[in-house]
């Protein structure tokens, strides 16, 4: 499914990286353990965290992850989506929680 499939179906707002927003998303990964983040999230996923700091776009450019979604409408720092924007780095934000928004994304799969 592509980032743009997920950021219209479930109603997010585009930050930053509007330029990749057709990238495939091939996972769903959630933490907001940076180093925990770095080990373990795979390349094509989504990655839900809480961070807003620029160093959650050098943690996705080390993991290759498809985009960051931001839950609970989480204000994000303008120099992360700067940056994300600079690298080519997808931000999207939502007013869900990131369970609903696991919840969500398991059912626009199963379809």
């Amino acid at each position: 499914m592509k980032i743009s499939d997920i950021a219209n179906k479930l109603n997010m707002k585009v930050l930053a990286g509007e330029k990749a927003i057709a990238e495939e998303v091939t996972g769903v990964y959630v933490c907001d353990l940076l180093s925990w983040v770095m080990s373990h999230a795979r390349k094509g996923d989504a990655w839900i965290t809480v961070h807003t700091h620029v160093n959650i776009v050098a943690v996705a450019l080390l993991t290759e992850v498809s985009c960051i979604i931001i839950p609970e409408g989480i204000k994000v720092e303008e120099q992360t989506v700067n940056k994300a924007n600079e690298e080519g780095i997808v931000i999207l934000s939502t007013e869900c929680s990131a369970y609903e928004v696991c919840c969500m994304l398991y059912e626009l799969v199963k379809q």
